[in-house]
């Protein structure tokens, strides 16, 4: 049984006969016909009594006939939802979002998209990048905002590249003294993120790198809160520069990090070959474009021209 074969049905019914229900659905009288039949096959008894030149429904035929009409109603329901969540009136984002960053880069974005399509509902999580990967692995979102690199089973779309730069108290040597390495930190304790922060492992790995393991002082998840402790020289703490640049009323001193390996690079990650819905890649579209030479601008970098970025 399909929806073709009881729309024709019930055009017979309507029209009150097979020639007028053949001219309705654009079909020859004898395509009516055996579709009726092949109903009445699979329900197993007749529903057109075909006495003379009327055609009257039998009991079983009344019934088919109601049920018919609520099925092809609930139908025509179902594609109009699925064309609405289509057009993006309907549906739902499930995002997530990392504390660091995301009032600069994603608050303006989601609020684009609210206006844009206002009937999209947003289930909003909110945790560090690392737990973030963990959730969006077991489904539970569509999409997450996280470090780069990420693990070979994401697909992603970059968001922002940004520099790293140190917080220290006013009164550090190495504040506001322009960029610095990394290892000129190995004898400053280290403020870090909870161990759900990607960040940690972009400046730890770093570290690792050149040679030490450095001295981890406190770890918190409040932002503010871990740059009073740098403000206060319990030790130094790392944001990306956009953020970084908002920190100054807190009295805290500077230092931009020269080394490309401690960027913070955010992307907008995906279980890769995972389906993804029309409301997720619409919010996709409208995150900000990436501009890879932002960092090195950042940090006196100048590519040759014709290099790639």
């Amino acid at each position: 049984m399909n929806f073709r074969t009881l729309q024709v049905f019930v055009e017979v019914v309507r029209q009150g006969g097979f020639s007028r229900a053949a001219e309705t659905v654009f079909a020859t009288q004898s395509t009516v016909s055996k579709a009726v039949r092949q109903l009445e096959d699979e329900v197993g008894v007749p529903l057109i009594d075909r006495a003379g030149h009327r055609s009257t429904l039998t009991a079983a035929g009344e019934v088919v006939y109601r049920r018919a009409l609520r099925l092809l109603a609930e139908r025509d329901d179902l594609m109009a939802e699925i064309d609405e969540i289509r057009g993006l009136t309907r549906g739902t984002l499930r995002l997530g979002l990392p504390p660091i960053g995301s009032s600069q880069l994603f608050a303006p974005a989601l609020a684009a998209y609210r206006a844009r399509y206002p009937g999209i509902a947003v289930q909003l999580v909110e945790h560090g990048s690392t737990r973030l990967e963990e959730v969006l692995r077991a489904g539970e979102i569509d999409l997450a905002g996280s470090l780069l690199p990420v693990a070979d089973e994401f697909d992603w779309q970059p968001v922002r590249r940004e520099p790293l730069v140190a917080l220290l108290a006013r009164g550090h040597p190495l504040a506001d003294a322009g960029p610095i390495a990394i290892d000129a930190l190995r004898d400053t304790p280290f403020i870090l993120f909870e161990g759900g922060f990607a960040l940690n492992r972009i400046i730890l790995e770093a570290c690792r790198r050149r040679g030490f393991e450095p001295q981890i002082a406190v770890r918190s998840s409040q932002v503010d809160f871990i740059v009073e402790l740098a403000a206060a020289g319990m030790g130094a703490a790392f944001l990306p520069r956009l953020m970084a640049e908002e920190q100054r009323r807190h009295g805290v001193g500077q230092a931009l990090l020269d080394h490309a390996d401690t960027d913070w690079n955010m992307a907008m990650v995906w279980r890769r070959n995972a389906y993804l819905s029309h409301a997720a890649r619409a919010w996709l579209a409208c995150l900000p474009k990436a501009d890879a030479a932002a960092a090195d601008a950042a940090r006196g970098v100048t590519k040759p021209a014709g290099s790639v970025t």
